[in-house]
């Protein structure tokens, strides 16, 4: 299927063909991923990123039947959706991670073409608890009557210098742990979100066989792909008034530093887990101006769709 999203495509390879330090290993099976916005009338275009957020808002928090029975009715979905969400974080570094979740399920569903089983915003356990486990669940149906599931992170921060990238590597330690793989396959295949999003029923079966808590984790580690999204303030996109030459050229020698950087860490840290080379992992590198205001504006309309 054709790769379709509204967004600038700076980046996007595999890191081995732009890797500035040969000596790391393994280096094959990460990609990078490098997407901007764009501008208007001098100013970066806030209201296109919103519009995509709200676009996509019922992919993570309503259940596949829901938004079924919701269909051709856009403002009730976007009510319904809304209740599901939790307005604020606890901790200030946490601070809009829904809307962080939300933009990478419609990068994964425009981008990677892949199926939202597991919407992580609706299957949590009450309104004021975060999704355990990974930050979104997909299934995405390769050639030949064959699959792959994508474990994702997403984070909004403020920079994504050294220290924060040690975060998000400890995250994903913790996420491909055996315990935490067998528990995310479980859910899979117990929601019922998946026999509706799979239509050929023995690819379905296929999965769910796959899946199952006799199999070994070692045995569907080559079918794990890992997307990460750093959402990320960037001063560059904040001077910046147009889509230039420039800009761009900035943009990705920025990404190109920062995914060195953040690949020679995960290395380093996770290098030990086993059959890690197998494990595909996708850093996605998203820039904006200013999180203070993506992140009022995303909580302003919430409160409005929650008080319908």
């Amino acid at each position: 299927m054709e790769k379709v999203i509204d967004f600038d495509i700076l980046i996007d390879d595999s890191f081995i063909q732009m890797c500035q330090n040969e000596a790391l290993s393994p280096i094959h099976n990460k990609y990078v991923l490098s997407l901007v916005n764009d501008f208007e009338d001098g100013s970066w275009r806030y209201s296109k990123f919103q519009s995509f957020i709200w676009d996509n808002i019922a992919e993570t928090s309503l259940s596949q039947k829901e938004r079924e029975k919701l269909v051709s009715k856009s403002h009730s979905e976007l009510v319904a959706a809304a209740k599901n969400l939790r307005l604020t974080d606890a901790d200030e570094v946490g601070s809009g991670s829904e809307l962080a979740e939300i933009v990478l399920y419609g990068i994964m569903k425009h981008y990677y073409n892949a199926l939202p089983v597991v919407p992580k915003i609706f299957y949590k356990q009450n309104a004021q608890d975060n999704a355990k486990g990974a930050d979104s669940v997909h299934i995405v149906i390769e050639k030949d009557n064959d699959f792959s599931l994508w474990f994702g992170e997403a984070k909004f921060y403020n920079s994504i210098e050294d220290a924060r990238l040690n975060t998000i590597i400890d995250s994903i330690n913790n996420s491909l742990q055996t315990e935490k793989l067998k528990k995310e396959n479980s859910i899979i295949t117990n929601v019922s979100d998946i026999d509706s999003l799979v239509d050929n029923h023995e690819l379905c079966k296929k999965i769910k066989d796959a899946l199952s808590p006799q199999e070994s984790i070692d045995s569907i580690k080559p079918k794990i792909h890992i997307p990460i999204l750093l959402l990320h303030e960037c001063s560059i996109t904040q001077g910046a008034n147009c889509m230039s030459d420039e800009y761009k050229e900035s943009i990705v020698n920025y990404h190109k530093d920062r995914a060195n950087s953040y690949f020679k860490k995960q290395i380093e840290h996770l290098g030990a887990i086993f059959r890690y080379g197998e494990i595909k992992f996708h850093l996605i590198l998203f820039p904006v101006p200013s999180k203070k205001n993506i992140v009022d504006k995303f909580i302003s309309n919430v409160k409005f769709y929650k008080e319908q």
